[in-house]
């Protein structure tokens, strides 16, 4: 299955690589990518419980889905998950 989600906080680059990194390390997600202008992941998954897992780990990396809470703490590790992605490049 497949699916396309719209984020919150999502910058650069490095935001997009830390996203596509982290995601592609989970087991039953891949070919992920991340449109930067439409604040948007893509991505294939296996199960129900990857896609709650991908969200999770989204959210938890500071990139809540649209519609989700999105207090400073997760605005703030929105640039620590953009300063690490930009340094892993």
């Amino acid at each position: 299955m497949e699916t396309i989600l719209h984020i919150q906080n999502l910058k650069c680059g490095g935001c997009a690589n830390t996203i596509i990194t982290r995601l592609e390390s989970l087991e039953g997600i891949n070919d992920v990518t991340v449109n930067n202008e439409s604040h948007s992941v893509h991505f294939n998954y296996t199960s129900d419980k990857q896609l709650e897992t991908a969200t999770s780990l989204l959210s938890t990396l500071g990139y809540p889905v649209e519609g989700a809470a999105n207090p400073l703490t997760k605005k703030a590790k929105s640039f620590v998950s953009c300063a690490v992605g930009r340094i892993n490049k």
